[in-house]
């Protein structure tokens, strides 16, 4: 027996392929999904997500006020902003109240996850989504919409702290930041997307109906969610395996109790009722305590993340580019139509988005991954094409000419776009592998809440102040610069690549031997072969 387990033992080694992988107590393997699969699924759902963020920002949803002129012809007011009658600032809000519950629930979501499978985890997140959009489109004024808005936040917070680290797990070593920029091309894409999806559903019918679309796009992947089989995050114990040792040492402990039981009188089944009783009244107790050690174990990892000085610079140049990013992505058309006068703003940006955001993002990953995937390299490069991206936006606004306005725009978005994969790649490199959900989670819930939230209401201040388009357009795209800046020190701090750390959630060598890489399809026997007399 001894010498089986030990031959078992030396046979399984692991894989030195990237692949997904599952333990092979109580979940056995599927035989179709592999890692390019979930980076296929992983990207429509979030392609998906920003879908639905470049509809509401797009003409055809979001609309205009009605409009009077001095003569006395007045118009009226199209999309949600004229349906409810909201100022450049409600609107602004309104773009931004999906942050409220991704602030809540993107910790809690990457806390959960190390107890609770991540994949019923996106399930969750999902259907909430799906249901938060159909609400959308059953709107009746600014506090409904803004509402529900809230919950889509709270739908997608699951998503976006749990893919990357997923993608990143399985990706082949060599081309981990190309594939993050696969990942991360969905955003520009999906905005992309979102214009013009938006402005065609909003001038053939009504705005509602671009919300209820995409609730039906989305509702397969949340199904998928439950019914897919979970797999092994690299860092957590599997939840699934846990429950059915748990199971399986219950049954034992069940057979045991019934073999002492023979040969006894009642008095066994008064002690027992007496215990169940004790338990009973102990499990509120447990509740509370599972929920403080939750609390108190986010608390620890949050202290252990804000500390980390390659992390925390990261950030805070991400959320000086995502500010002006936000704000190009919610106010690009109806500046656009307002200095140029495009009559086909939707498309007119979504067409440059689509494309420079693929081309860009695609090119930044591949960069890095070529001149080798470094967290230095990786600041090298994000300060490098901010700062020049910028400077060709930043002239871009200067022409008045619409086509060379076109032309340096289009330059200078290819170039920003590139940070996507990098940026990320640091977020999930400098920090170890049971931290990278959270660090996922709060990376995106800094960008959004210091980043393009305020950026939308405060772009639409300046406008309503200045009421000049252009210089709001300047004021705003001069923000690249410090945002290249703080890449930039990231350079010089003294930074470790973490990927291969081991955590308190590590899977051991021994636990590595039970589980299944996916990318062969196939079912190592290790588990059954130690069981053999």
């Amino acid at each position: 027996m001894a010498q089986k387990e030990a031959k078992t033992s030396e046979e399984v080694k692991p894989s030195a392929e990237p692949a997904m992988v599952i333990a092979s107590t109580g979940a056995p393997a599927p035989s179709w999904f592999t890692p390019k699969r979930l980076l296929a699924i992983f990207c429509v759902i979030n392609l998906l997500n920003y879908v639905d963020r470049g509809a509401i920002a797009s003409n055809g949803v979001n609309g205009s006020l009605g409009t009077c002129t001095e003569s006395g012809v007045c118009t009226s007011g199209t999309g949600i902003q004229g349906d409810f009658n909201l100022s450049n600032f409600e609107d602004g809000v309104l773009s931004s109240a999906f942050m409220v519950g991704l602030l809540l629930a993107s910790p809690i979501f990457a806390s959960l996850a190390k107890s609770v499978s991540p994949f019923r985890l996106i399930g969750v997140g999902l259907s909430v989504w799906t249901f938060a959009t159909v609400g959308c489109g059953f709107s009746f004024n600014f506090w409904s919409i803004t509402f529900c808005r809230m919950l889509v936040g709270v739908g997608e917070a699951s998503f976006i702290s749990l893919a990357a680290p997923f993608i990143d797990d399985n990706a082949p070593a060599a081309q981990k930041t190309a594939w993050l920029s696969i990942f991360y091309m969905c955003i520009p894409s999906g905005y992309a997307l979102g214009y013009v999806y938006g402005g065609l559903v909003g001038s053939h019918s009504n705005w509602r109906y671009a919300f209820w679309g995409e609730a039906i796009l989305m509702l397969p992947f949340a199904i998928l969610g439950f019914i897919m089989k979970p797999l092994q995050l690299k860092g957590f114990f599997h939840p699934e395996s846990t429950k059915a040792l748990t199971a399986v040492e219950t049954a034992v402990s069940e057979v045991q109790g019934s073999g002492n039981l023979n040969g006894k009188d009642g008095s066994f089944s008064i002690k027992e009722d007496l215990r169940n009783s004790t338990i009973q009244k102990s499990s509120k107790l447990k509740v509370g305590t599972k929920i403080m050690n939750q609390i108190s174990r986010l608390m620890k990892d949050m202290k252990v993340l804000l500390v980390e000085k390659v992390y925390v610079v990261n950030v805070l140049g991400y959320i000086a580019y995502n500010f002006v990013i936000g704000a190009y992505s919610y106010w690009g058309p109806k500046a656009g139509y307002n200095i140029y006068h495009m009559n086909d703003a939707d498309l007119i940006f979504g067409g440059i988005t689509i494309v420079c955001g693929i081309l860009g993002t695609l090119a930044g990953g591949f960069v890095l991954d070529y001149i080798n995937s470094t967290i230095s390299n990786a600041f090298k490069l994000l300060s490098a094409v901010t700062l020049l991206g910028g400077a060709f936006c930043f002239g871009a606004f200067c022409f008045k000419n619409m086509y060379a306005f076109l032309a340096l725009f289009a330059v200078g978005e290819l170039l920003v776009f590139a940070t996507q994969g990098p940026v990320n790649y640091i977020c999930l490199h400098c920090v170890k592998p049971s931290m990278r959900p959270l660090s996922m989670a709060i990376s995106t819930v800094s960008i959004h809440l210091f980043g393009d939230v305020p950026s939308a209401p405060l772009v639409g201040v300046l406008q309503d102040s200045i009421n000049n388009w252009r210089a709001t357009a300047l004021i705003l795209t001069s923000i690249f610069i410090p945002a290249a800046g703080v890449w930039f020190i990231g350079i010089f701090l003294h930074s470790v690549d973490r990927f291969n750390e081991e955590s308190e959630n590590q899977i051991t060598t021994t636990e590595r031997s039970n589980t299944t890489p996916l990318l062969k399809g196939k079912k190592t026997e290790t588990t059954e072969s130690a069981a053999e007399p």
